[in-house]
């Protein structure tokens, strides 16, 4: 009995042509049909929360609340300049979960470099840039808290989260 050896290259290339094949096989195999995929998307049940009146606002001094639940800190942050996902007169307002990202700590708003960081780890997030994270451990960006403005009242309200708050499945508990 003879021993025939394989190259790498033609062992990926049959490999490549197999799996292609069981594609085409299992393509075929599948119903035709006109249904459409069913929507899993999940709309959680936040409720608005009044967080300030735009007047009483200072540029770059953060405005602490919780939101959606007692038990989630955040920050709203009058930035002063139009910012990404702003909203009031000037488009300026954001806000944050201030749990980090990367193992939970509350991040601490710098008003001199106007960005939040973690005292734990050394994160950093940039609030003028929808919370994206600057450098340090976190996987991610803060989670943005949707604000919506009421010119009649002047105030800003939490609606909604964008983003998933650290340590849960689910933003709304």
């Amino acid at each position: 009995m003879t021993q025939t050896t394989v190259s790498r290259r033609d062992f990926f290339k049959m490999g490549g042509g197999l799996a292609a094949g069981a594609g085409v096989a299992v393509t075929g195999l599948a119903p035709a049909s006109a249904e459409a995929a069913p929507n899993t998307a999940v709309t959680l049940p936040y409720k608005p929360k009044t967080v300030a009146r735009v007047k009483t606002m200072k540029v770059n001094q953060p405005v602490p609340f919780n939101y959606p639940d007692a038990a989630s800190p955040c920050s709203a942050v009058k930035m002063g300049a139009p910012v990404p996902g702003g909203v009031g007169p000037d488009g300026d307002i954001v806000a944050f979960s201030v749990l980090c990202t990367h193992q939970g700590c509350p991040t601490v708003y710098d008003t001199t470099d106007r960005c939040f960081k973690c005292p734990c780890h050394y994160s950093i997030f940039d609030a003028e840039k929808g919370g994206q994270m600057v450098c340090g451990q976190a996987p991610s960006k803060l989670p943005q808290i949707v604000l919506e403005y009421d010119a009649k009242t002047d105030m800003i309200a939490a609606v909604a989260v964008n983003g998933l708050i650290y340590g849960r499945q689910a933003n709304v508990l």
